[in-house]
């Protein structure tokens, strides 16, 4: 018989062996929270189990709370999130419970906006997913293996379901048979480490029902994030318990908003269908589908070389790389004015989450100025124009002899004289800026082939004659694979 609902036994079920683990060592918590359905009912259920313990008990370990913010969150999930671990640490101290929150981000050359507006990364795609390590994973294993780094070792709650997928309950399955003590799964990307799921066997329905019928312990409505599902579901329905193919909000994806992975981004396309408030997302949606054209349109806002400038020749055409400058800026410039729009138009809450940070804007001119040898400088005047305010950054180092004025000069120069030279500007430009900067070093190791790399990468005039040069070399390797060493010997 298929179980269609939780009773009072269930939880209290979970809620001793919640206890009991708890108790059963000093091996440090680590508690995953998203500010998800998930999350939430696991953090609920460890923290009311806690909360019944005899005093002397309570504080038996720490239980660390840790929340990823990939800082390309939804703008509603993100204030939803940050509100509720606000919540969250004042509820822990109030009553006296061993819990401390850490509202975990990448690290600044790791951030979605660095990598692709900084160094012209392509958007993520499923064959190139460069995302989901820098933002999410690698904060929150970082945090872990300094865990373990003190303490020995770490058990992580999580509120992994194996109702979720075919493919999580295998994996979860699988960890399962590997168990050397009761509910713990050893963790396979991090030695040392467990992995306790106290809700591994429960369908979207139970979460949802659990959360309906238990009062949030730290004061965040679990009506309002039920409300937040209804709104991110295309039919703004939510049934909670029906029969096993009824759908449930459970199927309502929370993520980062310029999620490129999936063809759509259905949730922010229903809250804005769903609530004429959340029409100020509209300009979001839109960005973020810009960013995501199709594949032709995006290979022509691309670099025909590699990131390192090499060739990579497939299928009869070359494999292009980064993002080019013109599209850079392009980009930056519309991810500034949709967050101007949503400052004017959007919630009050959302002032303080800018859809980028100052300390992405001054790395990225940083990587402008130093790595792509831009010396124009172009971020403080497309952020002047934009919000109408100065760019302040005073820890920026420019290019003492060389501006946008020398740059223009520059450009209009090459335009005019070699107008088929596509990389002329890109090698001069690169060229000034090394020379004029080693000007000011007391040593010159390396520059001569640091310049000859500069040359080696802009060697072509265009597209065109890189693919030829490619199948000239192609042809000689042919022709020199074909050689029959034999022949040698009538020379």
């Amino acid at each position: 018989m298929i179980k269609t609902s939780l009773s009072k036994i269930d939880i209290e079920q979970i809620t001793k062996t919640i206890q009991h683990l708890y108790l059963e060592d000093s091996i440090p918590w680590v508690c995953g929270y998203s500010g998800g359905k998930d999350s939430t009912a696991t953090l609920q259920l460890v923290w009311n189990a806690v909360s019944l313990l005899p005093e002397e008990m309570k504080n038996h370990k720490p239980i660390h709370v840790i929340s990823t913010d990939t800082l390309v969150e939804s703008p509603v999930v993100a204030a939803w999130v940050i509100q509720s671990l606000k919540k969250m640490q004042i509820a822990a101290n109030n009553q006296s419970l061993p819990i401390q929150v850490h509202h975990l981000t990448p690290e600044i050359n790791n951030t979605y906006w660095v990598n692709l507006l900084g160094r012209g990364y392509p958007y993520p795609r499923p064959i190139f997913r460069w995302c989901t390590s820098r933002l999410k994973i690698e904060p929150a294993n970082r945090f872990i293996e300094n865990m373990i780094s003190a303490a020995g070792e770490a058990i992580l709650v999580l509120g992994t379901r194996k109702a979720e997928s075919s493919a999580r309950r295998t994996v979860m399955e699988s960890y399962e048979r590997k168990r050397i003590r009761d509910h713990l799964s050893p963790n396979g990307a991090l030695p040392n480490s467990f992995v306790f799921s106290p809700i591994e066997e429960w369908t979207s329905d139970f979460v949802w029902q659990y959360l309906m019928q238990y009062a949030n312990p730290w004061g965040h409505s679990n009506k309002d994030l039920l409300a937040m599902y209804r709104g991110a579901s295309s039919d703004g329905e939510c049934p909670l318990v029906l029969d096993t193919a009824s759908p449930s909000c459970g199927n309502s994806r929370f993520g980062c908003w310029v999620c490129t992975l999936v063809s759509e981004d259905k949730s922010m396309s229903a809250m804005i269908q769903n609530d004429e408030e959340k029409a100020w997302m509209l300009p979001l949606l839109d960005f973020r589908n810009e960013i995501a054209a199709e594949k032709e349109q995006d290979r022509s806002r691309r670099d025909f070389r590699r990131m390192n400038g090499k060739l990579t020749f497939f299928k009869g055409r070359l494999v292009h790389g980064p993002y080019t400058k013109a599209t850079r800026e392009y980009f930056l410039r519309r991810l500034l004015e949709v967050n101007q729009h949503i400052l004017s138009e959007g919630p009050t809450e959302l002032k303080d989450h800018p859809l980028i940070t100052k300390e992405e804007l001054q790395t990225i001119r940083k990587i402008w100025l130093d790595e792509k040898h831009e010396f124009d400088d172009s971020l403080p005047r497309i952020y002047k124009e934009v919000t109408g305010k100065e760019f302040l950054d005073s820890g920026i180092s420019k290019n003492k002899y060389f501006g946008a004025k020398e740059w223009t000069l520059l450009s209009n120069v090459c335009k005019e004289l070699f107008p088929e030279e596509q990389l002329l500007l890109e090698m001069q430009s690169s060229l000034l800026d090394i020379e004029s900067k080693a000007s000011l070093l007391s040593t010159r190791k390396g520059i001569n082939r640091t310049l000859e790399n500069i040359i080696r990468r802009s060697f072509y005039s265009n597209e065109d004659d890189a693919i030829s040069f490619v199948k000239r070399h192609e042809k000689i390797s042919s022709e020199h694979d074909n050689i029959n060493p034999e022949s040698f010997d009538e020379l």
